[in-house]
């Protein structure tokens, strides 16, 4: 409701200045200073876990067909107005690189592919915030396929662990 509020006031504001105004998602900006407080990061996580079951599909960035890892992180942050990269690999290098006892809700976690540490090959969402303990909502394309929650502690993810960084800040 409040970023609802937010970006009819934006538009009020552009539209009495004689600015043209286009409100499309993937064309908004909003100055980053900003970003932060309009995410309710509580309701991020609230509309990540709707998703809990849907299945994985490669290249997949559609509730009704399936998610990959980027394509799901892509989704969620879409529907709050923030366009993040939609490949996994562009996560290398966004971001502000947290501490774990800085890890929050929404941050999302990078990880290294699963055969060559070289390259980015993964990405999540934390979903309770713990350090290293955290748990995360993902797409996994492994044994289990589909949206899921993990613990970041999982030796799977412990081992491939990159980084973990704030993107509603600083972006």
């Amino acid at each position: 409701m409040q970023i609802r509020i937010t970006f009819f006031l934006l538009f009020l504001l552009l539209a009495v200045s004689g600015k043209s105004v286009n409100l499309r998602p993937d064309t908004l900006v909003v100055p980053p200073a900003r970003v932060d407080s309009l995410v309710d990061r509580s309701a991020l996580i609230t509309f990540a876990k709707k998703y809990l079951g849907t299945p994985y599909r490669t290249a997949g960035s559609n509730p009704k067909k399936g998610f990959d890892c980027s394509g799901f992180v892509n989704f969620v942050f879409r529907n709050f107005m923030i366009n993040l990269p939609r490949s996994s690999r562009e996560f290398k290098s966004i971001g502000t690189s947290l501490k774990p006892e800085e890890f929050k809700e929404g941050d999302v976690v990078v990880f290294y592919s699963f055969r060559n540490k070289a390259r980015i090959g993964h990405v999540g969402i934390i979903c309770e915030a713990n350090g290293m303990k955290s748990k995360f909502i993902h797409s996994a394309s492994g044994q289990h396929k589909g949206i899921m929650i993990s613990s970041l502690n999982a030796a799977m993810y412990a081992k491939r662990f990159f980084r973990c960084v704030n993107v509603l800040e600083g972006k």
